[in-house]
């Protein structure tokens, strides 16, 4: 750890103790999600030393995640240290990165810059464990990605990790099982007032691009909700613009990405590889999930989802009000994988092809339930039909609507098409002979509401 004196951690614990941020009115809290809210579409990135050995140790291809290699494979600290000697990502750009991003039409980027290994991939004067001190690379890769991201029009935000396998007051002490949910340390506290509140002020005061903070590792025995809440407050009164997910707290209910206590700290809920069957009305969400099986580069890990998976599940996570986060695993060399990277750039294709997204981004649930052929979305007086099984016999009902349109066309020409109604009422349109998307075809309903 990079020295730290009595007076400097006296003065960090007296500037964050019963920290307040203003009070927020409803219309406040809605001008500040108000971006992330229209965004609908995100890039995760999983990025740290786990993408040296990637997916692999001594010899041995691992069945788990990437990035938790630390802890299935039970490496000790030390050992795993040295992974940051082979760190050398000399063929990172943070340009490409971002361009890739934005190709993709995703409107933010949210990246690890400390993940359950405790390795940061930012200049960090609390600890010379990142990527500037320990690696050959001695370069800012979080500040360099943080300006490209602004530079392509991008919001930019960070994942931090609460859990830290790395550190002597928090979990390293579990060697071998870091990820224990039982054992606590009775120096934790240290760990947060002197390492991990310094480290979070240094992103949000030292890194402007940042807008939103995303937690994870929360579940841990020595944190609480009532400890996020306290962090989430401070955090806030450091930058008040900032969006903070709710593994913030303590109380997620697993997968399912909810606080299960409903005065837990956090702006929007978190599903992780799912999304809500039904939709969570009312409530900020986003469905953070890989393209493959893993989240961390794994050299061997090639059960990519098509691209028709992706944006079917990036409409479906709109159509239910979501937002869509969906990571890559770059390389140890700095490199996204060539297989996300072209479904990216599909991705892209297809919502340049269909209005440059209009029927996605800015966009609310669907107000007419999920039809079995599709999914819908609204946006102020239109409403958009994703028509995913187009019908043989070119006949679709409009499943949920009750009031005749006044015009449907479709969104990739602006031409019309006939509208009738069937029998019990339901309103039909009658579609061309070849759908103009194997993906997605979509429809643009007028006066339906």
């Amino acid at each position: 750890m990079k020295t730290l004196t009595r007076l400097t951690v006296a003065l960090l614990l007296a500037a964050t103790a019963g920290a307040q941020p203003k009070p927020e009115t409803p219309a406040q809290r809605d001008a500040r999600m108000q971006w992330w809210r229209e965004a609908r579409f995100g890039m995760f990135i999983h990025w740290g030393l786990y993408a040296v050995p990637a997916g692999s140790y001594k010899g041995e291809r691992l069945p788990n995640i990437g990035e938790w290699i630390m802890n299935n494979a039970h490496i000790p600290v030390a050992e795993y240290e040295q992974f940051a000697q082979r760190f050398d990502p000399e063929q990172f750009d943070a340009d490409a990165w971002a361009r890739t991003a934005k190709a993709a039409g995703m409107k933010y980027i949210i990246i690890t810059s400390k993940h359950h290994d405790g390795f940061a991939i930012f200049d960090s004067k609390v600890s010379r464990y990142d990527i500037v001190d320990a690696t050959p690379y001695h370069r800012d890769a979080l500040k360099a990605l943080a300006a490209a991201a602004h530079r392509e029009g991008l919001k930019f935000g960070v994942y931090y990790s609460i859990m830290d396998w790395h550190h002597p007051d928090a979990q390293a002490p579990n060697y071998p099982e870091y990820n224990s949910r039982t054992k606590t340390n009775p120096n934790f506290a240290r760990y947060v007032e002197t390492y991990m509140k310094p480290q979070l002020r240094e992103l949000v005061t030292q890194y402007p691009e940042i807008d939103v903070l995303w937690f994870d590792g929360e579940w841990i025995p020595d944190w609480s909700d009532a400890q996020g809440k306290a962090l989430y407050d401070w955090l806030r009164t450091l930058k008040p613009s900032l969006i903070i997910n709710n593994r913030v707290g303590h109380s997620r209910n697993g997968m399912q990405g909810m606080s299960a206590s409903g005065d837990a700290p956090g702006d929007f809920g978190t599903p992780e590889q799912q999304v809500p069957p039904e939709g969570l009305p009312g409530i900020d969400w986003e469905t953070c999930m890989t393209m493959n099986d893993t989240w961390g580069f794994k050299s061997y890990d090639d059960d990519w989802k098509d691209t028709k998976t992706l944006v079917r599940t990036l409409v479906d996570v709109a159509s239910k009000g979501g937002n869509l986060l969906l990571n890559v695993g770059p390389t140890a060399q700095g490199l996204i994988p060539a297989p996300s990277v072209s479904r990216l750039r599909e991705m892209g294709d297809w919502m340049r092809a269909n209005g440059n997204g209009e029927s996605i981004y800015g966009t609310t649930a669907s107000p007419f339930g999920l039809p079995a052929w599709g999914r819908y979305t609204t946006k102020g007086a239109k409403v958009y039909a994703h028509v995913f099984d187009w019908p043989k016999d070119r006949k679709l009902t409009l499943t949920g609507v009750t009031k005749r349109p006044s015009r449907v066309s479709l969104l990739v020409d602006g031409k019309p098409l006939d509208v009738t109604q069937g029998a019990g009422g339901a309103f039909v349109v009658t579609l061309p002979p070849v759908a103009p998307s194997t993906i997605a075809s979509v429809l643009v309903l007028e006066g339906t509401r």
